[in-house]
């Protein structure tokens, strides 16, 4: 990593966590809105943040931009920023600000002041700048669109178009590792656990051979935060040239808020939507937003016209409404899903009991458990004792361990030895060979 220039310094000094030994903020950092804003006082007055190091200017103060002693104390931070700094650079992880000449162009021509502050990432960074197209669906999927992403990634990396996807599991990661196995680029995007995920075997072959970039706009020590996956959507879609939403929930979720933010407020791309096979929820309501139908291009000629964006005139086929498929839906709210999961438990109590010779996909209690096996991965993105998973799912010992058994023989859950009774998703590597 190049030595910080005096403004990347200061950047990070006023608005990044530094985690790195893990130290009390006692002042809260700079918002990005309070950022810009003393960005553009210094911008006033003709300077620039890194004259900050050396002395917080008289007309700041005078103005009452930002507090002067929270500036102070943000600023007197240099010794764990230079701790940081060869933490993350003994991890091959880089940094970079908005005024790096490396920073990627088009996050600044099209975010403008929003665009994040700092970049932390691993990899090749000429990948920032390569566009691509940007693969994004639901967590939670079947085999078939899991292939299916796969093989849109593999026919990406074919035509030589990088792919630029968020690496959660399900449809990010199906796409990023059709693209690897190709042998194509990857940028990934993500919103935790940087530092851990760099440091996997196959990862570390993959950025070393110039094929993986990882970056987020979050210090590389961060866990995962809803918040935070919501805001580094936009940054997917906008270092792409195009992008295809896979799958998404109707009306929730980051897949839907992501799509939706593109389609009605930032409309820098053209967002296509799959449309063939079984349709999903969301798929009507996005092509009526202005999402363009995929057209399942065949070669790598009909794939880089999607690059070019249809005209607005020409109105998408129509399309077939159906319901949604539980194992479609994408949930990233685990506290709304614990009531809904409570209102079901109710209903099912109040509904008789069916003999086993009826039992099938529309029995209340496989219903039940499809919605409680969504809220319980949600849930245990960290691990989890059992006992208090029952508590938080107000459930009886005997069904609360009969469904995590039933998870973990389904590949989904392993149960830890450490701490004792603990579960957790089962560990996969970030970019896992695909179901056949």
């Amino acid at each position: 990593m190049e030595a910080l220039s005096a403004d990347a310094r200061a950047t990070l000094l006023l608005t990044a966590p530094l985690m790195f030994g893990g130290a009390a903020q006692h002042y809260p950092l700079l918002t990005p809105k309070e950022w810009n804003r003393l960005s553009s006082g210094l911008q006033d007055v003709g300077l620039a943040p890194g004259n900050l190091l050396s002395t917080i200017p008289n007309e700041l103060q005078q103005d009452a931009i930002i507090d002067p002693s929270r500036l102070r104390h943000l600023l007197e931070r240099s010794t764990l920023l230079n701790q940081a700094l060869e933490h993350w650079q003994s991890r091959d992880i880089w940094v970079m600000d908005r005024s790096d000449p490396r920073y990627p162009q088009r996050l600044l021509q099209r975010l403008g002041d929003k665009a994040p502050g700092i970049l932390y990432g691993c990899g090749p960074m000429q990948h920032l700048h390569s566009g691509g197209v940007a693969i994004v669906g639901s967590r939670h999927v079947d085999a078939i669109l899991t292939n299916y992403a796969f093989a849109a990634g593999q026919q990406a990396a074919n035509a030589g178009i990088t792919i630029v996807s968020g690496g959660a599991i399900g449809i990010d990661q199906a796409a990023m590792r059709g693209a690897l196995e190709a042998g194509g680029n990857v940028v990934g995007v993500l919103t935790d656990s940087l530092e851990k995920i760099i440091l996997q075997h196959d990862n570390r072959d993959l950025i070393q051979g110039n094929r993986l970039l990882l970056i987020s706009p979050y210090d590389p020590g961060a866990s995962f935060n809803a918040g935070n996956a919501m805001q580094r959507n936009k940054l997917i879609y906008l270092l792409a040239d195009a992008a295809l939403v896979v799958n998404a929930d109707l009306n929730r979720g980051g897949t839907w808020g992501g799509a939706v933010e593109q389609l009605d407020k930032i409309k820098k791309i053209p967002i296509y939507i799959r449309t063939s096979g079984t349709t999903f929820p969301a798929c009507a309501p996005l092509l009526n937003k202005g999402g363009l139908p995929w057209p399942d291009p065949e070669n790598a000629e009909q794939l880089h016209r999607v690059f070019i964006p249809v005209p607005a005139t020409e109105p998408p086929p129509p399309q077939q409404s159906t319901l949604p498929l539980l194992h479609d839906v994408e949930t990233t709210d685990p506290l709304s899903l614990m009531s809904e999961f409570s209102n079901w438990k109710n209903q099912i109590k109040s509904i008789p009991s069916a003999s086993p010779c009826k039992r099938n996909q529309g029995d209340p209690a496989e219903l039940l458990f499809a919605r409680v096996r969504e809220l319980l991965l949600e849930l245990l993105i960290h691990p989890m004792k059992e006992s208090h998973i029952a508590e938080t799912l107000n459930l009886s010992k005997q069904q609360n361990k009969a469904w995590l058994e039933r998870l973990v023989a389904m590949g989904d859950l392993e149960k830890q030895n450490k701490p004792s009774g603990t579960y957790r998703l089962k560990q996969k590597k970030l970019f896992d060979t695909p179901s056949s």
